[in-house]
């Protein structure tokens, strides 16, 4: 540490902290990473998002030799018909001496195809056939057709519950929950549609707040009015829709207390925005919500994590689909 000369006054703590202060404070002198120039790189990048042509379609609209499969968004009557239809092909296979089983979609890496065109990965049309009579899988078929029946019920009544709740409606068979969570990835595939459309949902964990209106079963909701705890994002996402805002970007946050601390300084008043957090790893409903809000508002997502491999393992969660890949078009947000 260096002394100070006898014609030098001494600097104290507290000036030394306001001049490193002053120095680090952006927008001062023209230096590089001041607020000015990182608005106009997210203003710059809002712009070209919103010249960029949406890659879509589907599979019926490619030619290929092989056979691929994809899920889509279903309506409850939808579901519950393919439902019924499974049922009846199960009681046919019964009738003919095949035996009680489900033909399901092979789901491994291997089956596992990016098509280029649609800038998604889908199926390919592979089968298994997982049988009542074998060992070791008769349990899971009993819980398939369980959970079927369960998935059926509700699309019936036109109700959505959660995982949790389809859990103990049969504690004795489902034993663990996570045996009856593992089941709806086949159960979606097995008929084509996302797992949002089987109405089994997860319970609320994802927060948003900002510039930001959008209407819920009906009802307009209004997230800069929300506090500082912000609007819990709703498990059911078909249910929110037409999506308005001026911001020019959304700022994703990894962690609740941040969350908390820019939604008391209305950060988003001073820099039109909207803010998310799933307080962690983020949860489905929070990946839908942020995809649908991109897609909609085309404009660019920054993300708030910490510099580490476990921020940096939130941020590739809402990038690529971890555990539904058939799912991609529906919840990854570039």
């Amino acid at each position: 540490m260096r002394t100070p000369a006898k014609d030098e006054e001494p600097v104290s703590k507290k000036a030394g902290i306001i001049f490193g202060h002053e120095l680090l404070r952006d927008g001062r002198d023209g230096r590089l990473g001041s607020v000015e120039e990182v608005l106009d790189k997210v203003y710059a990048l809002g712009a070209d998002i919103k010249l960029r042509q949406t890659v879509g379609g589907t599979l019926e609209n490619l030619s290929s030799e092989l056979s691929y499969r994809e899920v889509t968004d279903l309506s409850g009557s939808e579901v519950a018909g393919a439902i019924e239809q499974v049922m009846m092909a199960v009681v046919k296979s019964i009738l003919v001496g095949d035996g009680f089983g489900f033909s399901l979609p092979s789901r491994g890496s291997a089956d596992q195809v990016y098509m280029e065109q649609l800038d998604r990965i889908v199926l390919r049309d592979k089968h298994t056939f997982t049988s009542f009579s074998n060992t070791s899988s008769v349990r899971k078929v009993a819980i398939l057709t369980r959970v079927l029946q369960l998935v059926h019920g509700v699309l019936s009544r036109g109700i959505h519950v959660t995982k949790r709740d389809l859990f103990y409606t049969d504690v004795k068979l489902f034993k663990d929950q996570k045996d009856s969570d593992g089941v709806l990835d086949d159960i979606s595939c097995l008929l084509g549609c996302t797992r949002n459309s089987l109405h089994v949902v997860a319970s609320e964990k994802g927060v948003v707040v900002g510039r930001l209106i959008y209407t819920e079963d009906g009802d307009e909701i209004d997230c800069t009015k929300m506090g500082i705890g912000g609007k819990a994002i709703p498990s059911n996402i078909d249910k929110v829709t037409n999506f308005r805002s001026d911001a020019k970007f959304v700022l994703l946050v990894e962690k609740d207390a941040a969350f908390m601390r820019l939604a008391e300084d209305r950060f988003y008043n001073r820099f039109p925005c909207v803010i998310i957090t799933a307080k962690g790893q983020p949860d489905v409903a929070t990946r839908l919500f942020l995809s649908k809000l991109k897609r909609d508002l085309r404009i660019p997502v920054l993300a708030l994590v910490d510099a580490d491999p476990y921020g940096l393992k939130i941020i590739s969660v809402y990038m690529q689909v971890r555990d539904c890949i058939w799912e991609r078009l529906h919840t990854f947000c570039p």
